[in-house]
């Protein structure tokens, strides 16, 4: 019988990751937190004084609450491809950690988790701008923290995924031209997605990035919530499948 202890052992790379991550923390900082801030600093403040409203909010509420999201998905995805690469191959920690009484799941849950809660550091920062900004609208807005770990734990197992099958950095770069930036645009981050084609607005329905914004975006403005109970299950089932799907990749890469 498994007891907790070897259930919670994943923690152990956690607690690793965040010593080294630690050390890196002004360059980490720099690359996953003032990215996100430049955009919405720049357009919200630039490109919403030219509009009068989006989706009947000022265009500022609109992008902030949209690039919460926006800076969850691209922090756990940087964090499980170029880190977890590294560690996987260049330095060949995971190896090495497997010489410890761990498993590869016990590698896979504890990558899956750091970069989702890198993910979600993002997220707060953002979201604790748009509350210096007032654009918070009362303290209900920190129901967004659990939703934020969900994106997080979603776009981290597609990721790992990701990791897990490519043999080089340069492999990254068709899982963000080809899946990571159609999706930003589609997706309702920087203007409603009712301004889309039909045909686009069907596949924007279906992506992790519009569950998340779906599900932040009324949170965060104080805005009746729809359907929150599918666009959760959405990013539960997308994150459960992707970790699964790179417990096995790994596996078979390690083996």
């Amino acid at each position: 019988m498994i007891s907790v202890t070897d259930r919670l052992r994943f923690r152990h790379v956690v607690l690793r990751n965040y010593r080294v991550w630690r050390k890196l923390l002004a360059a980490s900082l720099v690359g996953h937190l003032l990215d996100p801030l430049f955009w919405l600093v720049g357009l919200g403040f630039g490109l919403g004084s030219l509009l009068p409203s989006v989706g009947g909010m000022p265009y500022l509420e609109f992008l902030g609450s949209g690039m919460i999201c926006y800076g969850v998905m691209n922090s756990a995805s940087f964090e499980a491809l170029w880190s977890a690469f590294a560690r996987l191959k260049q330095q060949r920690t995971w190896e090495g950690i497997l010489h410890a009484p761990m498993t590869v799941t016990d590698v896979v849950i504890g990558e899956w988790v750091w970069a989702a809660l890198k993910g979600m550091l993002s997220g707060v920062a953002i979201l604790f701008v748009m509350a210096l900004l007032g654009l918070v609208h009362g303290v209900a807005a920190l129901w967004a923290l659990p939703v934020m770990l969900l994106t997080g734990l979603a776009f981290a197992g597609i990721a790992l995924v990701v990791t897990a099958i490519a043999r080089t950095y340069d492999h990254f770069i068709y899982y963000f031209t080809l899946f990571i930036t159609p999706m930003m645009l589609v997706s309702g981050v920087f203007f409603p997605t009712a301004q889309l084609p039909p045909a686009v607005q069907v596949v924007a329905q279906v992506l992790p990035l519009s569950h998340a914004i779906e599900l932040t975006r009324p949170i965060v403005l104080g805005r009746a919530l729809q359907g929150g109970a599918i666009h959760v299950l959405a990013l539960a089932a997308i994150a459960t499948i992707g970790v699964v799907a790179a417990r096995a990749l790994v596996a078979r890469r390690l083996r």
